[in-house]
């Protein structure tokens, strides 16, 4: 295959993919590019953008947090019951949900960068505990949020939600910290070698521990938007979405093995998969067809990642073994 072809369908194949399931699903269902449904769309789409937007970052040190779906499920657990049991105010309430999403996250990079044990390994016990202690809290039972918080948060300026407005917001943030500031840079650095990194300069432990600590944060407030959208807390909440955001930042171009990728690219990766979904459900599909189809696309992207990855170490190896044979043999 043509080099530059095989570089395009690596770089822009999803995009391509996903103009293809749009025409599809545009061609076998009337309103499915009605503008009422695109915004629909994305309001679903949003708390995924959170959540994948502070995830990315770890992911950019060539790193993994799966506990984040958890997180956001303990730390709108733990907001939500002060508002209503002990009757802290809503605002106060909401800032306990953040705060406790970044002391989560500040536990992982704790047990990460301090104890020195595996990031997965970390965060799939962080995960699987988080859950559980939700689950204590509230008894497996599901509580309803607040009026004057559920009639704040279906405010919307025409078809605009909050919810929209602040993925945005959260996305921008986010890009401009890895793009604009020496943290961001450090982040990059970090996934190019954690060695060469620390000959840098860069202090691997404290911008680890700060990735973890940024990727806290912004699953609870992912999950409080979630939240927002279902008007409750219950049992599901942020379930599965530490693998929804995974799909995201591949799909958005976003290296597993770190140093790679955009921040913005989070935008279209979430839309996809959330435009299959809703396309499968505009056509009848099976609900059962759901997990089978967003696994596959999970499968696909990591594929896609992986062989890049080839491609480029490839690529750096041939461009070493062309400079080794001109320096020995040039006179």
């Amino acid at each position: 295959m043509n080099r530059r072809l095989r570089n395009f369908l690596l770089n822009y194949g999803f995009y391509l993919v996903m103009a293809l399931v749009v025409l599809y699903f545009a061609a076998n269902s009337r309103n499915f590019l009605a503008i009422d449904n695109l915004f629909r769309l994305a309001n679903t789409a949003a708390p995924s953008i959170i959540i994948a937007s502070g995830l990315a970052l770890v992911v950019m040190t060539g790193k993994l947090d799966i506990s984040v779906g958890s997180i956001a499920f303990v730390s709108c657990t733990v907001g939500l019951l002060l508002i209503l049991r002990q009757g802290v105010p809503i605002p106060l309430g909401l800032l306990i949900i953040l705060l406790t999403g970044a002391l989560l996250g500040a536990v992982n990079g704790f047990i990460v960068v301090v104890l020195k044990v595996n990031p997965l390994i970390t965060t799939i016990g962080t995960m699987i505990a988080l859950r559980g202690v939700a689950f204590q809290l509230t008894e497996m039972r599901a509580f309803s949020i607040p009026e004057p918080l559920r009639v704040a948060t279906n405010a919307r300026l025409g078809p605009i939600t909050i919810d929209i407005v602040v993925a945005l917001l959260a996305v921008l943030a986010v890009w401009y910290l890895h793009t604009r500031t020496p943290f961001g840079r450090q982040v990059n650095a970090l996934g190019n070698g954690e060695e060469v990194a620390a000959r840098l300069g860069v202090r691997v432990g404290r911008v680890t521990f700060l990735t973890f600590v940024l990727s806290g944060l912004m699953a609870a407030l992912g999950g409080m938007f979630l939240m927002f959208q279902v008007d409750s807390i219950n049992s599901q909440l942020g379930e599965g979405y530490e693998f929804t955001a995974i799909a995201i930042i591949v799909i958005g171009g976003i290296s597993l093995f770190g140093g790679q990728g955009s921040i913005l690219g989070l935008i279209p990766g979430a839309l996809m998969l959330t435009i299959i979904q809703a396309g499968l459900n505009f056509i009848g599909a099976s609900p059962f067809a759901y997990p089978f189809v967003r696994g596959g696309i999970i499968f696909i992207a990591m594929y896609a990642d992986s062989l890049k990855s080839f491609v480029r170490q490839r690529g750096r190896f041939a461009e070493e073994e062309g400079d080794e044979g001109i320096r020995l043999t040039s006179p």
